[in-house]
């Protein structure tokens, strides 16, 4: 017969159940907030294809209304940014970057709530039904943050690596799900969200990425992106694609992020004053900019360029110098204007459109092949993550094929575009958010005066984070 357990054992035995049962809590309520994300992203981008196929009833019925839609749309949504969800302008992506090098979890808090990613969601949608160059994908990294930052306040999680993990599976997941490409959300949070490995939080992250993505495939069913390409780069002759995209590419990606980078510290002269004292008016004026580039191009710079990307890769259409031009210009106009909105599909259908029209001029290299290359080098250039773009393009398109040649243009373009825009992109726009963040904080009281410590001294204000990178 055994023995009685000792009160001791007892106690020990209780807590480890005790400890087990919160660990098994934690788990289920961090998986059940990635199978959300996986959920919100698809309902994204339901919402998103919704807009765009009003936004072309619309043009079919009457082009010249996008001269009411398109301003009156961006004037709405920069007010209801302004008056109602603060913190929702812009991709998402620089946010979420600024949350895991903040260390001051209130600011946090009110940057990655429920009700900021509600208005993320809803005002992105409204710019792209009123014809902005944006994208989805940018935002739902931020709507994915903040349902996994909100899970783990409900589960009063202390420590500062925990909080933070979920921040970046939330990210990685909303990646993930926004492009149905795993892979790519994984190196993006490695590389461009965290810009470190940590065994801490891996778990979570692969997790969460598993979970959103198999929820996404299970609601809408398992597909790429743009389709599935058969297209080859052979080494020899057919790497002149190589060299021109990645040249040209990193060029337009990094006059693009310098544009943006400068226009984030604000615009020169009476355009930024402008600017600055009527923030509504000034997107007003944006969207008509947009609507006079959207009729004169025939509508293909509205929205995100998603099908005008495809059919390029296809090979069902060919669209001249003038459609990556216009485009380009667009997203920087869409961007100034202050409005909620990613860059993601913009800069991949600038770039398919700019591979697509020089494949012309490259006679030994197949046409498909050299837009997916003019694809990645440009995005690379824009983002300077070259795994991450190179990921992304692969997954998109299902081809394995071109790796090599996507990883040399990719790292080509990164190189060339760091020789033009010294700073990452969403690094910067991070520095300047957290920059708008410590100058919102009240400056602390100077510290009275006391035998022991002498004069008081001020304590400086508080100052933005340093970006890892």
């Amino acid at each position: 017969m055994k023995p009685d357990l000792t009160p001791a054992r007892r106690r020990h035995l209780r807590r480890s159940a005790r400890i087990t049962t919160e660990q098994w809590r934690r788990k289920l309520a961090c998986w059940s907030a990635a199978v959300m994300v996986g959920m919100v992203a698809v309902g994204f981008a339901l919402a998103a294809d919704t807009a765009a196929s009003i936004r072309t009833h619309l043009i079919t019925w009457n082009p010249w209304i996008m001269l009411v839609v398109t301003p009156g749309g961006l004037a709405l949504s920069s007010w209801l940014t302004r008056t109602w969800f603060r913190g929702a302008q812009g991709s998402g992506i620089p946010q979420t970057i600024a949350t895991l090098n903040l260390t001051n979890f209130a600011v946090v808090d009110r940057l990655l709530t429920l009700r900021v990613a509600f208005g993320k969601i809803a005002l992105t949608t409204l710019g792209l039904l009123a014809g902005a160059s944006i994208g989805r994908e940018g935002p739902t990294v931020q709507v994915g943050a903040a349902i996994m930052h909100t899970c783990g306040r409900w589960l009063n999680l202390s420590t500062v690596s925990m909080r933070r993990g979920l921040i970046l599976a939330g990210g990685a997941s909303g990646v993930a799900a926004a492009f149905n490409t795993p892979l790519a959300g994984i190196v993006f949070a490695i590389e461009e969200l965290s810009h470190s490995f940590e065994q801490r939080t891996s778990g979570t992250m692969l997790t969460g990425v598993i979970l959103s993505g198999v929820t996404a495939i299970a609601l809408v069913g398992n597909y790429t992106y743009f389709g599935h390409t058969d297209v080859s780069v052979p080494i020899g002759i057919s790497w002149i694609a190589v060299l021109t995209c990645g040249i040209l590419g990193g060029v337009g990606g990094g006059v693009f992020s310098a544009i943006l980078i400068r226009a984030t510290a604000g615009l020169p002269g009476a355009l930024g004053r402008f600017a600055k004292g009527h923030p509504v008016a000034f997107a007003a004026a944006c969207g008509l900019a947009l609507a006079i580039l959207g009729i004169a191009s025939g509508g293909i710079t509205y929205g995100t360029g998603y099908y005008q990307a495809r059919s390029v890769i296809d090979g069902q259409a060919h669209y001249p110098a003038s459609f990556f031009i216009l485009k380009f210009i667009a997203t920087i106009i869409s961007y100034c204007s202050g409005i909620p909105g990613g860059l993601f599909a913009p800069s991949l259908a600038i770039g398919a459109g700019f591979g697509g029209w020089v494949a012309q001029f490259l006679p030994h290299t197949t046409p498909g092949a050299v837009v997916l290359l003019g694809m990645v080098g440009y995005f690379s250039a824009v983002v300077q993550s070259p795994l991450t773009a190179s990921v992304i393009v692969m997954e998109m398109c299902d081809n394995q094929e071109v790796t090599l040649a996507l990883l040399a243009t990719s790292f080509l373009a990164y190189g060339v575009s760091r020789m033009i825009c010294h700073h990452s992109l969403y690094s910067a726009l991070a520095e300047s958010f957290l920059g708008g963040v410590a100058k919102q904080q009240p400056t602390p009281p100077p510290r009275r005066p006391s035998p022991a410590t002498g004069p008081g001294i001020d304590v400086p204000p508080v100052q933005q984070a340093e970006i890892r990178r």
